[in-house]
């Protein structure tokens, strides 16, 4: 019976079902901080970090980044606008291919989780789906500096991201 009914609580309760994939996914995950991204105003997605026992962003450690889409988008803008800002932060990868099968059109609630696993992997979900694998050297630091960066489009954003 009490399955039942954390399963029932579960159910009503949508903002606490969203952590189980963060901590299935990445052992002793917590929140360490949060953002919205905003392009001229608009919203365009919530972003979370998660890190083992919610401590401050080590490059060394595992962590997991949650964007909620405020919007729609296209899996092209999604392939494309990563591409950009991977090569805007250092030399262009060549995982077009692979981003084109981790990334989907997405709508207003749609939600990606990115979890590394290592330096030179990031898996990827949708909506709690598992979607694809991520792999190149130093993929995490290359992908999540998009976000967590010390040259992010938008520094606030980041500071938030990163609880500072």
């Amino acid at each position: 019976m009490p399955r039942v009914l954390f399963s029932l609580f579960l159910l009503f309760c949508p903002a606490i079902a969203q952590a189980v994939p963060v901590s299935s996914a990445l052992r002793d995950a917590e929140l360490r901080g949060q953002a919205t991204l905003r392009y001229f105003g608009f919203p365009l997605y919530h972003a979370r970090l998660y890190t083992p026992e919610g401590k401050p962003l080590d490059w060394q450690d595992d962590l997991a980044l949650e964007l909620t889409y405020l919007r729609g988008l296209t899996q092209t803008d999604l392939v494309e606008a990563t591409l950009r800002e991977i090569g805007r932060t250092g030399a262009p990868l060549p995982v077009k291919d692979q981003l084109a099968r981790c990334f989907d059109d997405v709508g207003k609630g749609d939600r990606y989780l990115a979890v590394s696993n290592g330096p030179d992997e990031i898996l990827f979900w949708r909506n709690d789906r598992r979607m694809c694998a991520l792999s190149h050297p130093q993929i995490k630091q290359r992908f999540m500096a998009i976000f967590l960066g010390d040259d992010t489009r938008s520094p606030g954003f980041t500071r938030k991201l990163r609880g500072q």
